[in-house]
């Protein structure tokens, strides 16, 4: 896999291969933002833009560490080991997501 390429994440219950998804539906994460961002520019129809960049890591990053926090039972710790953070950066993120 390239620097650029985004690994493509299963369902384990569907699936065995850790980093593939079922034949029918192998769409990557990266995919799935590359299309969210063409249409969110095209609905813009060259209405002017800023802080997209905020935008995008909050509309990702949220689900992230909900999804996260399900998975571990909201044990920050495993949770900071899963996702490769410093717990206290865990905390502030949940804080300030309203997570906590």
């Amino acid at each position: 896999m390239n620097t650029h390429e985004s690994p493509v994440i299963n369902n384990p219950v569907e699936s065995t291969n850790a980093t593939q998804l079922p034949a029918e539906n192998t769409q990557t994460l990266r995919d799935s933002v590359e299309k969210a961002l063409e249409s969110y520019f095209a609905q813009l129809d060259g209405q002017p833009v800023t802080e997209v960049y905020d935008m995008v890591l909050s509309e990702v990053e949220a689900p992230l560490l909900e999804v996260v926090m399900r998975y571990t039972k909201d044990n920050q710790t495993k949770a900071s080991i899963l996702l490769g953070l410093n717990r206290g950066t865990l905390r502030k993120k949940l804080k300030q997501y309203g997570m906590l």
